[in-house]
């Protein structure tokens, strides 16, 4: 995948080197791809994120710099999120970054599942520590002793807290910036509840708001479901998601969990609490968690071979002007119509910008913004000015359209079409590739098409162990991803793909980043 082992990719590091013309302009040696999103797809995804201006690379493997246009997505979201979860009363924290081993090791399902991945600090300056420190790789042992001292009886319950912070997960073989890095941001919420139907219930509201985070901001579709047994959350009770898909690399995503907790951590860190009845009883929690590779995902589904392709919704520009000067033209007329047209956009709410720079020609400035995935640019040359009308081009298809100077709104309507668009263009290509297996040689086939599948399952561990060891190879194995809480009709009598035993569900299978 993208980046080898965590080393830069030949291009990741290339200039965009300007040699300078004898008219004055620069002209762009380094802009545009060299690989194609269907030719090698690592290597153009290393590409369009460090030429896009949204990454750079780290001199630590597994590490990557988030550059402003990155931070401004990732703060777009944080706004959305944030808003909707203080609805539910859900109050902002911050817990520190280390955890003491001890407290670590409490529960042993949970730390077994991230054992491999913590990151330990063993020295200050020139001296050992005597008990080494680990840097949080999730919070739950983290926060949990504080929870058992903060809820003493059913007056303190719910306690729903969440934090914006970073975790660092050091083990994994393929780094990949936002999809799987060594240090990551994101949101983890923590809450503990009275009873199991208020856990229950806020596990699939929050589920819902990432589904709506991936469909309406990032325009990706999703598909929300449960993980099996196998691959939920360790120590959880049970795991919700939401799973989107890479039509170009056959690959599911994990692209947010909510999981129910039950009351397993409870048990181990003595969360308890005085009921109404003034007896003893146990908190049932819930964690929920997405991160910086949501704008990996976005990155992988709508890019092309021009550089990123952003939903509007979240672009950091919405629409980028630039002005077209022709020898001989007013050129001040035609800036001062560039500025003007910002204006306009911007007291209507649209993030704007003008790119009016003398030492780039305008099809330099148009490629440049394409790369940076800038939803509509709009031109305005001399024949404009005199029109009074601007030409606005989408990046998502290309079309050109002609718009009066005094109906600028109408750029509005045009960005909501472009967000639309390109959900619904996603959503095509990712049902194109779902297919449905009801036997093993189907699900072979389908495997080695890079195809979505949809098969029915008899939700045995055993056999799903069995499904990742056949079918385990240089480009890994296929696992469950989930099972669609929207469950097509199962057939009496429907046999198990794998298995041969009585189906009890529809899962989703296939091999995932």
């Amino acid at each position: 995948m993208a980046g080898g082992k965590g080393d830069k990719p030949a291009n990741a590091n290339k200039s965009n080197a300007a040699a300078q013309s004898s008219k004055g302009r620069k002209k762009e040696t380094g802009l545009g791809l060299t690989n194609t999103k269907d030719g090698n797809f690592g290597e153009w995804y290393s590409e369009v994120v460090t030429n896009g201006e949204m990454i750079e690379y780290y001199e630590i493997s597994g590490c990557y710099i988030l550059r402003p246009w990155t931070m401004s997505i990732w703060e777009i979201m944080q706004t959305y999120f944030d808003a909707e979860i203080k609805k539910m009363k859900i109050k902002t924290c911050y817990f520190p970054l280390f955890v003491s081993n001890t407290v670590l090791q409490k529960e042993k399902d949970h730390i077994e599942g991230f054992a491999p991945e913590v990151a330990w600090v063993t020295r200050s300056g020139d001296s050992e520590l005597e008990v080494p420190i680990a840097i949080r790789p999730t919070s739950e042992t983290v926060m949990y002793p504080y929870f058992s001292k903060w809820i003493r009886g059913h007056r303190d319950l719910p306690l729903k807290l969440n934090q914006w912070c970073n975790v660092v997960r050091w083990e994994f073989s393929n780094p990949t910036p936002f999809i799987r890095s060594r240090e990551f941001l994101w949101q983890e919420g923590h809450t503990a509840f009275a009873t199991k139907e208020e856990a229950d219930t806020e596990v699939l509201e929050i589920l819902e708001l990432y589904r709506r985070l991936y469909e309406e901001y990032l325009a990706v579709p999703v598909v929300k479901g449960k993980k099996s047994e196998m691959e939920k959350f360790a120590g959880g009770l049970y795991t919700t998601s939401v799973e989107a898909f890479i039509p170009n690399t056959g690959r599911g995503v994990q692209g947010a969990t909510s999981h129910c907790l039950g009351q397993n951590f409870a048990k181990m860190f003595e969360i308890n609490f005085e009921d109404e009845k003034g007896e003893k009883a146990m908190v049932w929690q819930n964690s929920w968690a997405y991160s910086t590779r949501t704008i990996g995902v976005m990155v992988m589904v709508h890019g092309d071979d021009k550089g990123l392709v952003l939903p509007p919704k979240v672009a950091a520009v919405q629409v980028i002007v630039v002005n077209v000067p022709y020898k001989d033209a007013d050129t001040e007329k035609i800036k001062d119509a560039c500025l003007d047209t910002v204006k306009t956009l911007s007291d209507l709410g649209i993030r704007s910008e003008a790119d009016l720079r003398e030492n780039y020609s305008p099809g330099w400035k148009y490629s440049h913004w394409e790369m940076k995935g800038v939803p509509l640019r709009i031109e305005i040359g001399p024949r404009d000015v005199t029109n009074k009308q601007v030409r606005v081009v989408r990046r998502d298809n290309g079309e050109k359209i002609d718009i009066p100077m005094a109906d600028l709104v109408k750029v509005k309507e045009l960005l909501d079409d472009v967000q639309q668009s390109m959900f619904n263009v996603a959503k095509q290509k990712r049902d194109a590739c779902v297919e449905v297996t009801k036997t093993w040689d189907e699900f072979i086939k389908a495997l080695g098409q890079k195809k979505l599948i949809l098969a029915p399952w008899c939700d045995e561990e055993e056999v799903e162990k069995d499904v990742k060891t056949k079918t385990k190879g240089e480009t890994g194995a296929a696992k469950t991803l989930c099972s669609p809480f929207e469950q097509p009709e199962l057939p009496e009598g429907t046999l198990c793909f794998a298995s041969g035993k009585p189906a009890k569900k529809w899962t989703y299978w296939g091999r995932s980043y």
